[in-house]
């Protein structure tokens, strides 16, 4: 078997495509511990259902505009004639259910907040705030759920939350760097590991 090349990029991030390829070297498993931009990251996860992302990849500042910076405060308050006009915006993904799905969600964060629970030290809960460290040999082996994302899906609906299956949490465990599931072949593994340090919990993929 060919020895896999040291120092290059995840598969999935494919040089010739410079949006995809700095999302992989910006963005993606960073540990991400704002709870809006936590919120944000479940919505256009929700989003994706049925597309590939690139598609929200595309479209999401445009996406970012229409909806308010994603702010559950002000989606929370989007009336009928609001909806109607995010769904004539041919720059964003056009689907009633899912936004009617971010409006829901909107108001279970925010009722969360009210109670005092933060959103951000909810979802790092799972984990204890601690990321998972996965040795990936190559990012097609990674399962698509986890034991843990389904575990997290299912008290997500449980409080009322939509678009919230264990396949989209776990892409959004791996974006917002709760896993660290870049291949130890690529330069981001150890570099998103010096971010927060030797702390994380060593697992092997698709555990």
């Amino acid at each position: 078997m060919k020895k896999l090349d040291e120092d290059i990029p995840c598969g999935w991030a494919p040089a010739g495509d410079t949006l995809y390829r700095a999302y992989h070297d910006e963005e993606w498993g960073v540990p991400e511990r704002d709870s809006r931009a936590l919120w944000e990251k479940f919505q256009l996860d929700g989003f994706q259902a049925g597309l590939a992302w690139i598609t929200v990849l595309r479209k999401r500042e445009e996406m970012r505009r229409e909806f308010d910076g994603f702010a559950p405060e002000k989606i929370v308050r989007w009336s009928e004639k609001r909806i109607a006009r995010a769904l004539s915006n041919p720059g964003i993904i056009r689907s009633p259910t899912k936004i009617a799905a971010t409006i829901n969600n909107a108001r279970i964060y925010l009722d969360m907040q009210e109670r005092g629970e933060d959103f951000s030290d909810y979802v790092w809960g799972f984990v204890g705030g601690k990321p998972v460290v996965n040795r990936l040999e190559h990012w097609r082996k990674v399962a698509p759920k986890t034991e843990l994302s389904e575990t997290i899906s299912k008290d997500m609906k449980a409080r009322g939350f939509k678009f919230c299956g264990p396949t989209i949490v776990y892409a959004v465990m791996q974006a917002m760097g709760m896993v660290n599931d870049h291949e130890v072949r690529c330069p981001r593994h150890k570099e998103i590991q010096k971010l927060y340090g030797a702390g994380g919990t060593r697992k092997k993929a698709g555990k």
